[in-house]
């Protein structure tokens, strides 16, 4: 272990080298080192690596934008405290995500969205430290708006991160204020592909959470589009169905009576098997969702139950992969 340690710290001193080719050596070394051996990440941290990776964000060149953002990605998983009071480290990733269509390396922008989505996996007060980053949150939106444009990885990334930050409910807010409703069911609509479909109607049954969502959502039938993705027809996968029954749960209690009867004109032709489905085969969660929404749906008594039964929300259903080094 004593080698280890002398080994990082000699690499941590080349961060600061005048020479450009010795500091991407010693990136690459200690990315390679965070991945494969946990054990070096705290002696990583200790050695005073994380202000160096953070001053590399804003370099133009690309291996080291690269190596700086993977080798932060690795230390999340386990260094989240030392990276979140480390001053700086959180703009340094908004500038990368916020240049992701001009001077970032695509695989930079992945691995700081990545990051994000890591540092807040467990921590539920980070998630009001990133959430307040309005640059952060507006950048990881902008990447879903020029969805055609952006890697589908950097596309999953960056609905992982955002999905993090709307499980803290004051964010949602914002969130909506950006353009995050339209942004999530014009990927929906325009791209298909499963898993990117699943991910984004799980930060879309986070969002509905939130007062703000509901004109949001009619601007852009959201409504609608729910319903058809509950409609077996369609072929949605379980973990869809579920977060679109999620997400309609949500936006019935942040919109009263007036958004029931918008969701009970659109599950009337088809939706309502699908949300039979979800009661009948989904997740407890998920079957414990339906069952209220048909409720709902169906006018029954427990309605005003339903409508009223507390501000904590229910979580939508997303793959978690945050513990992937790069």
């Amino acid at each position: 272990m004593e080698t280890n340690r002398r080994a990082v710290r000699t690499l941590v001193s080349k961060l600061s080298s005048v020479s450009e080719q010795t500091r991407i050596e010693a990136l690459c070394e200690l990315r390679l080192m965070s991945k494969q051996d946990p054990q070096t990440r705290p002696v990583i941290t200790e050695s005073g690596a994380i202000p160096y990776l953070a001053e590399t964000l804003y370099s133009s060149s690309h291996p080291s934008q690269e190596n700086a953002t993977a080798t932060l990605l690795n230390l999340s998983i386990t260094e989240k405290e030392s990276i979140m009071s480390t001053r700086g480290v959180l703009d340094a990733l908004s500038h990368i995500i916020s240049h992701h269509s001009s001077t970032s390396a695509a695989a930079a922008v992945q691995s700081a969205s990545a990051t994000i989505h890591s540092l807040l996996s467990s921590v539920d007060d980070y998630r009001t430290v990133v959430g307040s980053k309005r640059e952060i949150v507006y950048a990881l939106v902008d990447i879903l708006r020029c969805h055609r444009s952006s890697p589908p990885r950097t596309v999953k990334d960056a609905l992982k991160a955002l999905f993090a930050i709307a499980l803290h409910p004051l964010n949602r807010a914002t969130m909506v204020q950006f353009g995050v409703v339209p942004a999530l069911f014009s990927l929906i609509v325009n791209d298909g592909r499963v898993g990117i479909v699943e991910d984004a109607t799980a930060v879309i049954a986070q969002v509905a959470g939130c007062e703000e969502s509901v004109e949001a959502f009619r601007k852009v039938s959201g409504v609608g589009v729910l319903a058809d993705l509950l409609d077996l027809n369609t072929g949605s996968s379980m973990r869809t169905r579920e977060n679109a029954v999620s997400a309609l749960l949500n936006l019935v209690r942040c919109g009263g009576d007036a958004v029931a009867g918008d969701v009970r004109d659109a599950v009337a032709f088809g939706a309502l098997d699908g949300i039979a489905d979800v009661r009948d085969k989904g997740s407890v969660k998920g079957q414990s969702k339906a069952m209220e929404l048909m409720r709902v749906m169906l006018g029954g008594g427990d309605r005003n139950v339903v409508l009223n039964s507390g501000s904590s929300f229910g979580s939508s259903v997303m793959n978690d992969d945050s513990g992937t080094s790069f």
